[in-house]
């Protein structure tokens, strides 16, 4: 067994790329140290990969010197997104978009020869994105820039992101982006076909209740709502997968919000339902509010599950959270898809042993 590739995982969340990293890419990768500001996603890190995670502001433990940052091969992370958002893209400077600097003093403090950054794709050609990419040339790396989709790499979700990758040894543009293992139905090629909702979500039954159970994966998670009449009529109003909120107003406008009727352009995907053969789209953090998205299940009359948005995001069953069902969704819906961070797992191992033969 050759020796474990040490990791610190930043911003970490509950931990989608150390699942990728540890459990998935099938390597020898060791998160050894890892940060987030939010108390309930180190508790769901901290069980499933043990003891590693110091909940807190990163700001503030790197001024703590009673904290030392450990020496490790790889630092990665996904600094908050919300200042390049296309959410708040109206916000104009917002200082969580300069969470990178952090992140790039504890790729030095650590003496890391590479790192992985993740975010969203409105980073990419930003001012922060070339201080980043300036930063980083300062301390000897060289960086490779993209956006990848994750159904690509046989995630059943179209979640785009982008994602810097930084070597002080290669040029990471030979080993990256890491090639496709899926790909749109139909495109002339021979790697296997996007996974779709039916893969991930078909074989659970109707969810039941309202409160996590204590019960063995998947069903511990798989529970509803309790939707108020006006909703349901709204689900029933739009039976037909693909249907949204553009449905509902010809079908129904007297139960349609005046807002959608007044909102002529642009989200479509409100208020929409799944379809059984093509992957979810993007899962936020409030994927069991139908209005914030394409979050109706393709036939039943309700919103999607903490459970099936974990799949769409392809946590395996047997990763464990922890936290309030609101918690658990945020940690859901902030998390970068473990099975795509196993495919940059897979390309980050062929550049540090590349490293190490030289």
């Amino acid at each position: 067994m050759p020796d474990f590739v040490r990791t610190i995982d930043l911003f970490c969340g509950a931990g989608g790329l150390s699942v990728g990293f540890e459990q998935l890419s099938g390597l020898p990768f060791k998160t050894v140290w890892a940060n987030d500001s939010n108390g309930f996603a180190a508790d769901t890190f901290n069980l499933n990969f043990g003891p590693v995670c110091r909940a807190g502001d990163i700001v503030d433990l790197l001024k703590d010197p009673s904290v030392p940052v450990p020496q490790v091969d790889v630092v990665m992370g996904g600094p908050p997104c919300q200042g390049f958002s296309l959410l708040n893209k109206q916000r104009g400077d917002d200082p969580r978009s300069k969470l990178w600097i952090p992140f790039m003093e504890v790729v030095r403090r650590s003496g890391a020869r590479l790192f992985l950054m993740e975010n969203v794709p409105q980073l990419l050609g930003s001012r922060e994105h070339q201080e980043l990419c300036a930063r980083a040339s300062s301390m000897g790396f060289t960086v490779w820039s993209g956006a990848l989709v994750a159904a690509d790499y046989g995630v059943p979700q179209t979640r785009k992101r982008a994602f810097i990758v930084g070597s002080m040894d290669s040029d990471p543009a030979e080993f990256f982006p890491p090639p496709v293992t899926h790909c749109k139905p139909g495109a002339p090629t021979t790697v296997q076909p996007w996974r779709t909702v039916a893969d991930a979500i078909a074989d659970l039954p109707p969810p039941v209740g309202t409160e996590i159970r204590s019960i063995a994966p998947p069903l511990d998670l798989h529970f509803g709502r309790n939707p108020t009449e006006k909703s349901r009529a709204r689900y029933l109003a739009i039976p037909e997968q693909g249907m949204n909120r553009l449905d509902l107003q010809r079908a129904a406008p007297e139960i349609t919000p005046d807002c959608w009727i007044r909102k002529t352009s642009g989200g479509t995907d409100l208020f929409g339902r799944l379809w059984w053969d093509r992957p979810a789209f993007t899962v936020r953090t409030e994927f069991y509010k139908p209005e914030k998205g394409r979050y109706l299940h393709p036939e039943q009359h309700r919103p999607i599950t903490h459970r099936e948005a974990a799949r769409f995001q392809s946590f395996p069953d047997s990763f464990r959270f922890t936290g309030t069902k609101v918690e658990i969704a945020r940690q859901i819906g902030n998390a970068v898809p473990p099975l795509l961070a196993a495919a940059l797992a897979r390309q980050l191992y062929l550049l540090h042993r590349a490293a190490q033969q030289e």
